[in-house]
């Protein structure tokens, strides 16, 4: 049984059956990623005794989630990354994973809460709620003052019912044609709730409620509120990505037999003259070319869609058609800051916003990571981190590096009179986007060629996935798929219930439906 899974509902993928014949000697393959999804794959290949090369192209490994050391103003190192994220307790591949290099995952460390708190001053948090669906809605709604009895008269009952029978890919084609937007309007919950409850997470996607698809809305509220009673609790690192995470997964795939080629950029793939494939890649200003029997593409969108266009006889031209209208998310800023000063004693650890022109949320991280709480205990200060998600294109970065913070200090005033001891601020564009009407189209991980696979949390698997637990179940699918072509056995996959909890409720949303009508347009 997987440790990490407590809900007694949650679902195992056995993985496929071996289709093909055993090969004469280990496979070679190449993993074009070191992010969650290509350190998934590798994993997955490696422990079967695949010869297995990972190329990355920055120095570290972690992808989104990697870090680097950084020299501060006042002389001390401190490891930099893009910014917080949550570990959801339902993220079973993904903590599988890690409990390769650390089995009790000591590595992580519980934030109780998740407080959300509205510009208007409206406030929301999911402590102290049943983990069990629906009872964990209920709760909600009869404790949260987003939830005024007044209001919730006029709901929309059969809009809302849709929340409660998600499965995949179904969902896609009933709501995957609207924006997560329209989905809030049609559903008429009271506008506090929508703002509070479903457009902070709606952003945590990296996109504005307008561009993302309302099946991806129900999706991610099944996967993390309603579809799983692992509950809304997360864990964070207790050190800094690399030391409490990648370095140690890359001792123990380095055992397995992972070689690493680090800070290389792949330039194309081509027809090898001895194995099925030929990389070349670049590495300190010389071009190189090693050959592989099969490669895992595990790179972001941006990464792909370039990888792909540099290699003309990869795939087919229908294939080649999709990747190339992978979408990438708007820009995002991280702004992180070692201040002079504490934040007063009870902020919470990480604090979502809503209602603000663009901070998403704040993190103190002396509250829960050991090298800023270090810092934090020498200095007499803090260390703060500011996110903004899904910023406009044509935004002036210097402008909203000020505007952030000016934001930041509406939420916790006594940020306003802090000295900035030292600052860095990561500006990106590489997340992916799921826009309405997109599931569809979106890459899966097999592709026309059998040795060609892919993976990431861009790509789709018909599973109730997201972000990193979408990045780790796609990096351990496409090991999959190339283990059963070699007939051997691949790794049982773990995700939350594939479909709503509760057989009456799931009726009860479906009698709601009319024959050629989609549910969430029509009237109570």
């Amino acid at each position: 049984m997987n440790p990490d899974v407590n809900d007694p509902r949650a679902e195992r993928i056995v993985a496929p059956a071996p289709s093909g014949p055993p090969p004469e000697r280990a496979p070679r393959v190449a993993v074009v990623g070191g992010g969650i999804a290509g350190l998934a794959a590798a994993c997955g290949l490696a422990e079967r005794g695949v010869d297995t090369v990972v190329f990355e192209r920055e120095e570290g490994l972690g992808g989104r989630l990697r870090g680097w050391d950084t020299t501060l103003a006042d002389g001390g190192t401190a490891t930099m990354s893009r910014g917080f994220h949550a570990f959801f307790r339902q993220y079973y591949n993904l903590r599988g994973l890690l409990r390769r290099a650390d089995p009790d995952l000591d590595s992580l460390v519980p934030l109780p809460d998740y407080p959300l708190v509205h510009r208007s001053g409206a406030r929301d948090r999911f402590s102290g709620l049943p983990t069990t669906p629906p009872w964990n809605a209920f709760a909600l709604a009869a404790t949260s003052r987003s939830f005024p009895v007044s209001e919730l008269a006029a709901v929309n009952l059969p809009a809302v019912l849709q929340f409660l029978d998600v499965d995949v890919p179904g969902v896609h084609d009933r709501l995957g044609h609207r924006s997560a937007r329209d989905l809030l309007e049609v559903t008429r919950f009271p506008r506090t709730a929508r703002h509070l409850a479903f457009e902070v997470f709606s952003r945590s996607f990296f996109a504005a409620p307008e561009r993302l698809s309302a099946a991806e809305m129900a999706v991610m509220f099944h996967v993390y509120f309603l579809g799983s009673s692992e509950g809304l609790v997360f864990d964070v690192p207790r050190s800094p990505f690399p030391q409490a995470l990648w370095n140690p997964l890359e001792g123990y795939l380095r055992r397995a037999g992972v070689g690493f080629r680090t800070a290389v950029r792949v330039e194309r793939v081509t027809r090898g003259e001895r194995l099925r494939h030929a990389l070349t890649w670049r590495d300190v200003g010389r071009s190189r070319r090693e050959e592989f029997d099969a490669v895992v593409l595990a790179t972001d969108p941006r990464g792909l869609r370039a990888l792909v266009a540099d290699s003309p006889g990869l795939g087919t031209a229908a294939w080649r058609a999709r990747v190339a209208g992978v979408a990438s998310a708007p820009p995002f800023l991280v702004s992180r800051y070692w201040l002079d000063r504490p934040v007063r004693p009870h902020r919470q650890a990480f604090l979502a916003t809503a209602g603000y022109p663009t901070l998403d949320n704040v993190s103190v991280l002396d509250r829960y990571e050991d090298q800023a709480r270090a810092w934090a205990a020498r200095t007499g200060g803090s260390v703060v981190e500011l996110h903004a998600y899904a910023l406009p294109e044509d935004h002036d970065p210097d402008l909203e590096r000020k505007s952030l913070w000016e934001q930041a200090t509406a939420v916790y005033p006594e940020l306003a009179p802090a000295r900035e001891v030292d600052s860095r601020h990561e500006l990106r564009a590489d997340c992916a986007l799921f826009p309405p009407g997109g599931y569809r189209d979106r890459c899966t991980v097999t592709t026309p060629d059998p040795t060609l696979v892919v993976a990431g949390d861009h790509v789709r698997v018909d599973l109730p996935v997201a972000l990193m637990e979408g990045a780790a179940t796609t990096g351990l699918s496409a090991a999959n798929a190339l283990l059963s072509r070699w007939g051997t056995p691949g790794h049982d996959l773990w995700t939350v219930p594939r479909q709503g909890r509760g057989a009456v409720l799931r009726a009860l949303a479906r009698s709601f439906r009319q024959p050629g009508q989609r549910p969430e347009v029509r009237s109570r």
